[in-house]
């Protein structure tokens, strides 16, 4: 008898919501707790722990994904307009940013800084070239310091802003005061002096703090989940 091959069938749209209901819960303890176990993600996402494998074969398996769409998301989303002056511009992209993950702080620190930083790597290389190219055009334009090496420089200027989210998660900065510091950290990496760095923040509308971005694993209200059948 003739077999006919078949399609794989798409996911049941009350299962789709609820592997959507775990990931945003995953992100809003994780964003207090880096540790919180799977028990407690189940439950905040109005699941059983059960019912979690079906989507996650572990916790591991829930944290890389949550951290890898979130990577690839502010590698694209943190991304500023071009401006034509690259020390702006090296400014707008730091205060883009913040503006990408001051919200989920602790979640950002373990995406950049945790077991995963090298898959995480690929998501961001487009800020990371983006970074690269802004401090090369700076540098060609004796905007930028021009003795250190380019990469190095960038590579310098990333540890900076990473510096002042780590202070910012700590100190639990404002989103105001994290702006204009992420700002600052990296304008004086490439070699603006204090003052010149802060006329250039305080003078330029395009470096004002921007409304927050639209998160896509809203925290209130939560997501509608719908009991699965039992496996």
């Amino acid at each position: 008898m003739a077999t006919t091959e078949q399609t794989p069938r798409a996911p049941r749209r009350d299962a789709a919501a609820n592997r959507e209901a775990l990931m945003a819960a995953a992100v809003r303890l994780l964003n207090v707790d880096a540790a919180v176990p799977l028990e407690a993600i189940a439950a905040e996402a109005g699941l059983s722990r059960r019912s979690v494998y079906g989507h996650f074969a572990t916790r591991d398996d829930l944290v890389r994904e949550v951290t890898l769409r979130g990577a690839a998301r502010i590698g694209v989303a943190a991304l500023p307009d071009p401006v034509d002056d690259p020390v702006v511009q090296l400014a707008a992209l730091g205060a883009r940013l913040w503006s990408e993950v001051e919200h989920v702080r602790v979640l950002a620190q373990l995406t950049v800084r945790g077991p995963l930083a090298a898959e995480v790597g690929g998501a961001l290389a487009p800020l990371r070239a983006f970074l690269r190219d802004t401090v090369r055009r700076g540098v060609a334009d004796g905007r930028m310091r021009d003795d250190i090496a380019v990469d190095t420089l960038a590579r310098l200027v990333e540890g900076a802003a990473l510096t002042v989210l780590d202070e910012a998660t700590a100190r639990d900065l404002d989103r105001a005061d994290g702006h204009r510091l992420v700002m600052l950290a990296v304008l004086a990496m490439v070699g603006l002096g204090w003052r010149e760095a802060d006329e250039l923040v305080r003078a330029t509308p395009e470096l004002a703090v921007a409304p927050p971005p639209a998160d896509p694993f809203p925290t209130d209200p939560r997501p509608t989940v719908t009991p699965e059948p039992a496996a």
